[in-house]
Order: structure tokens, then sequence, then C-alpha cells
């Protein structure tokens, strides 16, 4: 059997042994991730105060983010009052909630404490009812769902073909230079 070389002339591994090698190394990691035994009582509570943890930081971190924020709007809002710039009022916006975390009302819980439940038909509503569906809803309007007329740009009818003898309404030609 001729010897495989590679590029630079030095002998290369033969595709077969390679692959026998690929296959062996799988199998042996596999066996290892299967030999690991499951975690003990005193690891799966440690995970889960680990996690604990991490999620007490994490909902103080929003909470702290949430607060930056509103005082930057107020220090805004201030500013702009001073100026005299036009301001528009705060929209209120609900945060989603794990399904847990829920009021028992079923309302989500924002930084503030519980929310209102959202209208039905809203994006946030959960579940929509029969008449919610069977209700068009004309806060959403769309050219292409057809629930809104369309814009002034759209072409009313079809382009009018021109005669073949009409000269071209663009001039593609070699513009004439008149500064010569």
């Amino acid at each position: 059997m001729k010897p495989i070389r590679n590029r630079r002339g030095q002998p290369a591994r033969h595709p077969a042994i390679k692959a026998a090698l690929l296959i062996a190394g799988l199998l042996v990691a596999s066996l290892a991730w299967a030999a690991l035994p499951p975690p003990t009582p005193a690891q799966q509570q440690a995970a889960a105060e680990k996690k604990a943890k991490a999620d007490a930081q994490a909902a103080k971190d929003k909470i702290s983010l949430a607060a930056s924020m509103d005082a930057v709007t107020a220090r805004y809002r201030a500013r702009a009052a001073q100026e005299g710039w036009k301001t528009h009022p705060a929209v209120a916006v609900v945060a989603a909630a794990p399904a847990a975390a829920a009021a028992p009302g079923g309302a989500p819980i924002t930084a503030a404490g519980a929310a209102s439940p959202p209208p039905a038909g809203s994006p946030g509503a959960g579940t929509p009812t029969a008449a919610s569906l069977a209700a068009p809803n004309p806060s959403i309007k769309s050219e292409k769902l057809g629930t809104a007329p369309p814009s002034e740009d759209v072409k009313k009818g079809q382009t009018r073909a021109q005669p073949r003898d009409a000269k071209p309404t663009v001039d593609k030609g070699t513009p004439d230079v008149k500064n010569k």
C-alpha cells in the first residue's frame, strides 16, 4: 500500500485511522459522561441557594435600574419645564412577570406593586374571549391587512404605454458639456 503524504511531504495518517480515533474518543467521552454520579442533596441545596442569591441580586438590580431611570426622567421633565420644551405625559408600562409571581387577581406585578389587569383585546390580555376575537380592533391600522386606507403615494392605475417613436422621458446619454 502506498503511504499517504500531506502537502509538505510528511507522512499523514490514513483516513480510516483518523475516523477510528474519532469514534474511540467519542465513545470514551460518552462513557465518562454517563458515569458521573447524580448530585448529592448537599450539592443540590448549594445550587438552589446559589440560584436564589442570583435571583435576589437580579431583582435588586432591576429595582435599582428602574429607580435610576425614574430619576433621569424626573430630571429631564424638570429641565423641560424650565426651558419651555413640549413634553407628553408619561406612559404607564406594565412589565411582564412570570406566572408564579402574579398577583392574586392574575394581574402582573411591577416594581410599584400589582398592576391592574390589561383591558380585553389588548396585547397583554392573555387568552382572548370570543367577543374580542369577533370584534375588530380599530386601534391597529394596516394597509396590508386592509384596515387602513391606502397612502397618498400609492399608484392609482396602470402606467400607460408610450408610442414606439416617443423620446424617452429620461435621457441616459452623455450630457452636453457647455463649458468647453
